[in-house]
Parts: structure tokens; C-alpha cells; sequence
């Protein structure tokens, strides 16, 4: 990596992304492999990491190295993204409201609810019985 300029965190659910970016080509490594590599066939995650890249064009000059850590592979896209978006911010402060219109900055409070004492799961109940 050559010289970083800024550093960035982005979180969803139980994931953690952490985003370093450098000057370069456009390129976004996510933990030591490409988008393709690490999403694999899944192009509604690929679309949902990259979303922020269509609201700044500057993109190509800078290379965005991501290590995202915790929850599942929808949870870790919803980091990246999130990540990214703050990273853009950092780089480009004029692009606020257009990321901010897009709700890209925002970071999602949904989380998975805890299971409830006398219950299966968290709303769940067991089977009822009359008799």
C-alpha cells in the first residue's frame, strides 16, 4: 500500500469494516480480494458495496482497502458500504448532501433481537394446547 491518506469504519448488524484508502486506480480490495472474489455470484451485494461510487466520480484516483470482520456476508456488504460512504466524505466534502440524500450515511440501526426467557426464539412461542 503506498501512502494512506484516510482511514474510515463503517458498521451493519454485527460487522465492522474498516476502509484505508491510497492514491491509485480505482481498485476496492476487500480483506486481501477483489469485490468478485469475495461476493462471488452475489450481484445484488456487489450492487449494494458500490453504491457510493455512483454518486462520486472522483473514484478513480484513489484505492479503497477494506478489512471487514463480524456478522454475515449481507451484514459485511451493509459495513463496506456504509464505510465507503464515510471514506467519500472524507475526501470530498461537497459530496455530503448527495450521500446524505441517498441515506448512505447513515449507519442502520437494525439488529437481531435477543430470545426472550419461555419462548423458542425472540417473538416465537411454543405450540399452544387446550387439552
Amino acid at each position: 500500500m503506498s501512502n494512506v491518506s484516510y482511514v474510515s469504519a463503517g458498521r451493519r448488524k454485527n460487522a465492522v469494516a474498516r476502509i484505508k484508502i491510497s492514491d491509485g486506480s480505482g481498485k476496492v480490495v476487500i480483506n486481501d480480494k477483489t469485490i468478485e472474489e469475495y461476493f462471488g455470484g452475489l450481484e445484488r451485494l456487489k450492487k449494494v458495496v458500490l453504491k457510493p461510487f455512483e454518486v462520486w466520480s472522483g473514484v478513480k484516483s484513489y484505492d479503497f482497502y477494506v478489512n471487514v470482520k463480524g456478522g454475515g456476508v449481507s451484514g459485511q456488504a451493509g459495513a463496506v458500504r456504509h464505510g465507503l460512504a464515510r471514506a467519500i466524505l472524507k475526501l470530498n466534502e461537497p459530496s455530503k448532501a448527495a450521500l446524505k440524500k441517498e441515506g448512505l450515511l447513515t449507519r442502520d440501526p437494525r439488529m437481531v433481537e435477543r430470545k426472550k426467557p419461555g419462548r423458542p426464539k425472540a417473538r416465537k412461542r411454543f405450540q399452544f394446547s387446550k387439552r
